[in-house]
């Protein structure tokens, strides 16, 4: 029996459309407190002598994009489930190579010990200053940025390194990825036609292309033979999957021999694989409220985060430029 997805209700992404959309930015929460864990060195630690490289980071790279691409609204987008059961029961290699491998962990993703800990200290901070914190059960962080980015009015910013997300980059609705390239002071502004010019596919392709080309990282095999440019050429010459698939049973097509045999031989993996790929974009979503905070959600938690993680300096630092964008924006 094929698996899917859990069934899911109305999505209630946040503010309807306006007449003016504000700009949203959406965070993949993970991807960026993981570059700040090994960009930041594990030397800067709390009073107690804990690490907080990740947690400091993550405040500073939110400073940063606040800064530099002034967004009205901002999402901090959550893994509540990392590797959500459906996409396993679909491709059971899904992201295998990350769990960890101690029985006391099975289940979860393996990531360094003192990263673990900071992981909550980031939930807490970033709830604390009222930004909007969301994950939904069954689902990955990816899942809850479709989700805002199909429904958002426009413009939408997606700060992320992975670059699955690169399917939900759409100029008609000035969707785009802002991909880190070092820290998140340089990063790739990817649109549609950057997607052409590095991979010669645009966001609606993308899936396709990254289907049949595999991503080891996420325990995807792809199709045997088949790298990034003969996936391109392939999605050139037939449009999509759909077309490419029913180039390997016509036998007037002008696949090669070695690529109708390896496309055949692939279809029980073609045939699941664009559901676990694609990112879920109509899920359910808790009510929330994106609106940049001016001021912290709760100051008394706050005071005490930054005391007992010796945040004091990082979290003032955010907080006047939430105050600076909002005299910009009034």
């Amino acid at each position: 029996m094929t698996a899917t997805p859990p069934a899911t209700s109305t999505a209630a992404p946040g503010p309807g459309p306006a007449a003016t959309a504000p700009r949203l930015m959406l965070l993949d929460t993970a991807s960026l407190y993981f570059r700040a864990y090994f960009g930041v060195p594990d030397s800067v630690r709390s009073p107690d002598g804990q690490p907080v490289n990740a947690v400091r980071g993550l405040l500073e790279f939110i400073t940063r994009l606040v800064q530099d691409h002034a967004p009205d609204h901002l999402v901090a987008c959550w893994d509540a489930d990392w590797r959500p059961q459906w996409r396993v029961d679909l491709i059971p290699t899904y992201k295998t190579h990350r769990l960890a491998a101690e029985p006391t962990t099975e289940g979860q993703e393996e990531v360094p010990d003192t990263l673990s800990p900071q992981v909550p200290v980031i939930a807490a901070v970033l709830d604390a200053l009222g930004i909007a914190r969301i994950g939904v059960p069954d689902y990955e962080a990816d899942d809850v940025i479709g989700t805002l980015a199909t429904h958002h009015p426009a413009p939408v910013d997606i700060v992320t390194g992975d670059r699955d997300l690169f399917q939900l980059v759409d100029d008609a609705r000035r969707v785009r990825v802002l991909y880190p390239i070092k820290g998140v002071g340089s990063l790739q502004l990817t649109d549609e036609a950057l997607l052409v010019e590095k991979y010669g596919v645009t966001g609606s392709q993308y899936v396709d292309f990254a289907v049949l080309r595999g991503d080891p990282s996420d325990g995807l095999p792809g199709v045997v033979g088949i790298g990034e440019k003969t996936a391109t050429k392939l999605i050139a010459q037939y449009g999509d999957l759909a077309g490419i698939q029913a180039a390997a049973v016509d036998l007037d097509s002008k696949l090669t021999p070695a690529q109708r045999k390896r496309l055949i031989e692939g279809a029980a993996y073609l045939a699941v694989a664009p559901t676990v790929v694609s990112v879920a974009t109509d899920i359910p979503l808790p009510t929330f409220d994106p609106t940049l905070p001016t001021e912290p959600l709760d100051p008394i938690t706050l005071e005490e985060l930054s005391d007992r993680w010796g945040l004091a300096t990082p979290i003032k630092r955010l907080l006047d430029t939430l105050a600076d964008a909002k005299s910009q924006r009034s």
